[in-house]
């Protein structure tokens, strides 16, 4: 899956504020993602977030 720096990602379960979109601050093993609503950083191992992400924004408002 082509995740990169920058991209929106839309995930099937929500963050516990109860918001579903995080931004992409890190891509390697794990992903580095910050909360769009409530601003908190979670490291997330690379295989958990592939299996639950839902749409792809990028920058550019081309969506995958």
């Amino acid at each position: 899956m082509d995740v990169r720096v920058g991209d929106i990602l839309e995930m099937k379960k929500p963050h516990p504020c109860g918001n579903k979109t995080f931004l992409v601050l890190r891509v390697g093993m794990d992903f580095r993602l910050r909360c769009q609503n409530c601003g908190r950083e979670v490291m997330v191992p690379r295989v958990k977030i592939e299996r639950n992400i839902k749409k792809i924004q990028r920058k550019d408002d081309e969506q995958i």
